[in-house]
Parts: structure tokens; C-alpha cells; sequence
């Protein structure tokens, strides 16, 4: 089974998109909400809850486990990886969205939007800075000059998704006044660099304009999963394919029914509480 953990629902996008990639794989998922968000938590925090999740994914029969948490991905993957070694594997959600941003952009101005925490943190910015200079620009086969990253954080949009106002014109505005800065950079490249974004994922294209590319990093990470698997053919084989969802949180689980299928894109049935 594919073990998907996150700090609540937004992870439910990044499902949603490897379900469209592997419909007959057995997935599994963990939304940590009771402490969710992790944004605001310690590196040690968030460290702890996240090896309290993935190995809760491990002991229900994850074969391996994606971070769809963007927090989790940037303060517990290298720890995780370094316990685990190759015993189990875990991957993140970071390194796919900065890898798509740079081979699909064209000037080199990249924008990142996500959550404070993320955007302070600053590790899109720095993993963009470190893997660009290996790379070469696909139309030219030119060393690509190093890209210029502008981040902007957007500490309301993740309340007003999960209060259902997606649609409410307050908060088209406040998306508005939010990209205003990233408009005048010119950029060509945004990454959402948060699992709930792709729920205004329509609203970011109108306001950046058709010339931006939108990186979705819950289909960025899909993508490189599936990559990933090609490669590693001995995982891919042991990984059950009889179409099962299975679906826990440790908060209440009907709201993380009726929230979490907005996420998803279909309906969520039977959901389990834990507690750790």
C-alpha cells in the first residue's frame, strides 16, 4: 500500500492526483488535524508528530510514505530518511515542486506562495537555488542562468478554504492583494507551495495571467512518484493494487469527511479515528 501523510486535508489533493495515476493501488492516509497547522510548531515538534504519523501508515501496511505535508517535508524528511534508511521509505513533497518549476520555466523569475511557516522557512527558495545550477535549459541545452525566486506568504487563504469560502469574493480579493507583489516581478514559474492551493488553483491562473505556469505540487509529486517507481521496479511490485482507500485523522472524522471531499474530488466514506 501507498502511505500518504499530512497535517489535515490538504494532503487530499496530492491524493487525488495519484489516484489518477495509480487507480488500482491501495492507499492509505493519515490527516493529523486535532494538531494541525504545523507552520507555527518547532522543527522538534514537528519532527515528532510527523514519525508519530508515518509510522502509524507503517504499522497499517504502508509498503513506503509521501509527505504531502510541505512542513513536514522540510523539517522531518532528512531525519526520517536518515532513521530509516533502507529499511522503509519515505519521500516529500518539496523537491518535485521545485524540480517541475525549474524545468518548466522560462526567464528564470520563480514565485512561491504558501503558508508563513513555509515562506520564513525559505527552502523552496534555497533547494531552487541549489539544483539550478545543475541544470540545463531543455530548448537551449545552455547552462541555465540562475533564477531569481520571489515568495509571498498567504496566511488567510488556508482558514478561508476550510471554511468553505472558496467562491466568496472577499476572498478573490484577498488573493488579489496577496499576489499584487509576485505580479510585478514579472514572474513565469508559480509554485503553490501548499496541499490546500489547488482548490483556488483557478483563481491563481486569472490573477497571474495566461503566461504564468502554474506548479501544482500535489501533481508535481505524483508525477515523481511515478518516475520513482519506474526506476525502482523491486518497490513498484510490492505495492498491493486492489483499489482500497482507506482514511484516518485524528480530529473529528466527519468534518474530515464533508471537508476533506472538496480535497479529494469525490466522496469520502468510512473515516477512522486516531489518537496518538
Amino acid at each position: 500500500m501507498i502511505g500518504v501523510f499530512d497535517s489535515g486535508f490538504g494532503g487530499l489533493s496530492t491524493v487525488k492526483e495519484l489516484i489518477k495515476l495509480f487507480p488500482q493501488h491501495d492507499m492509505l492516509y493519515l490527516g493529523d488535524s486535532a494538531r494541525a497547522p504545523y507552520g507555527n510548531r518547532s522543527t522538534e515538534t514537528v519532527i515528532k508528530y510527523t514519525q508519530e504519523g508515518v509510522e502509524f501508515l507503517f504499522s497499517k501496511g504502508a509498503k513506503m510514505v509521501l509527505l504531502a505535508c510541505n512542513t513536514a517535508s522540510t523539517d522531518a524528511l532528512r531525519f526520517l530518511q536518515q532513521k530509516y534508511g533502507n529499511e522503509k521509505k519515505v519521500l516529500g513533497a518539496l523537491i518535485p515542486a521545485v524540480e517541475e518549476a525549474l524545468e518548466k520555466t522560462k526567464y528564470g523569475n520563480i514565485g512561491v506562495v504558501g503558508t508563513r511557516g513555509t515562506i520564513v522557512a525559505g527552502n523552496f527558495e534555497k533547494e531552487i537555488l541549489k539544483r539550478s545550477v545543475f541544470l540545463y535549459h531543455p530548448a537551449s541545452k545552455k547552462a541555465q542562468k540562475i533564477p531569481k525566486v520571489f515568495s509571498q506568504s498567504c496566511p488567510l487563504l488556508v482558514p478561508l478554504i476550510e471554511e468553505g469560502w472558496i467562491k466568496k469574493p472577499e476572498t478573490r480579493m484577498i488573493l488579489k492583494k496577496y499576489l499584487l507583489k509576485l505580479k510585478s516581478c514579472h514572474i513565469d514559474t508559480l509554485i503553490l507551495g501548499c496541499t490546500h492551493y489547488p482548490l483556488l488553483e483557478k483563481e491563481f491562473a486569472k490573477k497571474m495571467g495566461k503566461n504564468c505556469i502554474l506548479i501544482n505540487s500535489g501533481k508535481a509529486q505524483a508525477q515523481k512518484f511515478k518516475e520513482y517507481l519506474h526506476l525502482h521496479q523491486e518497490i513498484a511490485q510490492t505495492l498491493s493494487q486492489n483499489g482500497t482507500r482507506q482514511f484516518f485523522t485524528t480530529d473529528c472524522p466527519e468534518r474530515f469527511a464533508e471537508l476533506g471531499s472538496q480535497f479529494l474530488g469525490q466522496k469520502i466514506g468510512d473515516v477512522q479515528k486516531i489518537e496518538f
